[in-house]
């Protein structure tokens, strides 16, 4: 692998910003010096940010491409190329895959069937081709309100990789969809319920619940275990979700819905991750706590890009103006969100690490990627 010096750039470092250059050997970072001299055959960066690439934990973008309109499947080959290539463009170096675990065959209205295994094993094939440009691991979103999560957890082991697994709790009148009102909104919205319809829902979707969470919920937390995965809460609301978090294990929080689950989180040593368009566009589409809320309180500690992959960058510049501190800002979308999942080999313009990172330009309050780079290697 060829080492490369990248001089004259703006260097995002973990507790500074400098005027310097880095450079890469053998697939590392081997040195970080400061200065703007450029020296023989380095790319001139002309003062653009440098800084590590982008670690994204929790996105539905690969679901997006598999599944571009209601009832269309996409090639998975096809998608699964097009989504890492799409992340790639946008400064994203390492990504969880996320993968739906717990299905509902039997159900007449809203019913989903299993896919995560298939799927799965069409992304470890491709990553066995060195056919991606970027870091692709999985992400198991465990629907403990479902029919067969059980036997699809067991479809997989410790041989998959498998680095986290999220708690996800869709049960009407629960968590993200504890106001009715916003659910009824989304499925009516979404999937064209008639008020029949949705009321049926909420019945049959509650006595389902009842019956399966307690041992959904066990089943998904040994499973994290026996995959050697991080355990990942998901939309807690109430600091009683948050105790039964710590219980189970939990390193981080995804999309807490109220400010008294998210400092409850802090109380118990959980990192509190929250979406990235949630941040930008001033507000939760939910109508749950404003990430800027969170994040004005010291209590935002990981982003992720949910649902739109170029947010990721974007939030962590807009944090690093909010808070006045640009390092702080970009460690939420990569040193965090490589030490909730203990990949301790990036997240940092650190000698020894991966050669993870990205050549970025600020237009106002969007951003260019101008380069990447993949355990060195130059991907966009």
């Amino acid at each position: 692998m060829t080492d490369l010096t990248l001089a004259n750039a703006t260097l995002v470092l973990p507790k500074e910003v400098i005027r310097g250059r880095i450079t890469f050997s053998g697939g590392r970072i081997a040195d970080v010096t400061e200065g703007e001299a450029v020296p023989p055959g380095a790319e001139d960066c002309e003062g653009d940010l440098v800084m590590p690439g982008l670690i994204e934990l929790h996105t539905d973008n690969l679901e997006r491409h598999i599944q571009p309109r209601p009832k269309v499947d996409w090639p998975h080959a096809a998608a699964i190329l097009a989504h890492d290539a799409e992340l790639a463009s946008v400064g994203v170096t390492t990504v969880f895959d996320a993968l739906r675990v717990g299905s509902l065959p039997t159900r007449s209205k809203g019913n989903y069937g299993e896919y995560a295994r298939g799927l799965a094993n069409e992304i470890i094939a491709l990553r066995a081709e060195d056919a991606l440009r970027i870091n692709h691991l999985l992400h198991l979103r465990a629907e403990i309100c479902s029919e067969t999560l059980p036997e699809e957890l067991d479809a997989f082991g410790p041989e998959d990789g498998i680095g986290i697994v999220s708690l996800m709790d869709h049960t009407p009148g629960e968590r993200q969809f504890r106001d009715l009102t916003q659910l009824r909104n989304y499925l009516m919205g979404k999937y064209g319920f008639s008020e029949a319809e949705f009321d049926a829902h909420v019945v049959d979707r509650r006595e389902l619940g009842l019956r399966v969470c307690a041992a959904h919920e066990a089943a998904a937390v040994d499973a994290a275990r026996r995959y050697g995965a991080v355990l990942a809460s998901h939309d807690d609301t109430e600091p009683a979700h948050v105790v039964r978090s710590r219980h189970n294990g939990v390193h981080f929080a995804e999309f807490p819905t109220t400010v008294e689950a998210a400092a409850a989180c802090h109380e118990h040593g959980i990192a509190v991750m929250m979406g990235a368009p949630n941040l930008i566009r001033g507000g939760s589409h939910s109508g749950n706590v404003a990430a800027r809320t969170l994040a004005d309180a010291g209590l935002l500690d990981i982003v992720s890009s949910d649902y739109v992959p170029a947010a990721l960058l974007t939030a962590g510049l807009m944090l690093g103006d909010i808070w006045n501190d640009l390092p702080r800002g970009i460690a939420t979308v990569t040193t965090a969100p490589a030490q909730a999942t203990g990949l301790a080999d990036r997240g940092a313009l650190k000698p020894g690490l991966r050669a993870d990172v990205i050549r970025v330009r600020r237009l106002g309050t969007a951003a260019m990627v101008r380069g990447v780079w993949v355990g060195g290697a130059r991907v966009g």
